[in-house]
């Protein structure tokens, strides 16, 4: 039997970033578990198949998981292309059901604007730093915003508990 405090979903989600420096994000479906009706960026959970029908990069490893995932999400729930993938932040939070998620927050370019939602997802917009104040973002999508917006500044970013 498994060690129940080893088990975690392992979850990247992804901050979109159009020609124009804007950043998509897009809203749940009301009957979703986590965070019905709230916005949110693109993004989901790993699963074996993700890449072990792949040949492995090492004798023992596959390599890219957590960006080749950040792909196929983005392809299913907003139907675009992405490239320059690179890495924000992490975090963990526990879902209502008790299932722990390590969220590993990515961002990338948009190659294709062109945006088909999945059924899990009802509206998207392309929005500013400021612009995403005004939408009820899932708790943490602006934070990850915030050090993203430094991070392509060339700003320091203090790693102080809760503040950023």
């Amino acid at each position: 039997m498994p060690d129940k405090n080893l088990i975690h979903y392992a979850v990247v989600t992804g901050i979109l970033m159009n020609k124009d420096g804007k950043f998509l994000v897009v809203k749940r479906a009301d009957w979703e578990k986590a965070f019905p009706g709230r916005w949110t960026v693109p993004g989901g959970k790993l699963e074996v198949l993700d890449y072990a029908l792949r040949d492995k990069d090492t004798p023992h490893h596959w390599y890219n998981i957590f960006e080749n995932l950040l792909k196929r999400e983005v392809s299913e729930e907003v139907g675009i292309e992405i490239e320059n993938i690179d890495y924000v932040t992490s975090m963990v939070y526990i879902r209502p059901d008790k299932i722990p998620c390590l969220i590993v927050s990515l961002f990338a370019d948009a190659i294709t604007e062109k945006i088909k939602l999945c059924n899990a997802l009802t509206e998207y917009k392309w929005v500013d730093l400021d612009e995403a104040k005004d939408f009820d973002l899932i708790e943490g999508i602006y934070d990850e915003l915030i050090i993203l917006d430094k991070k392509l500044k060339g700003e320091k970013i203090l790693w102080e508990g809760k503040n950023l």
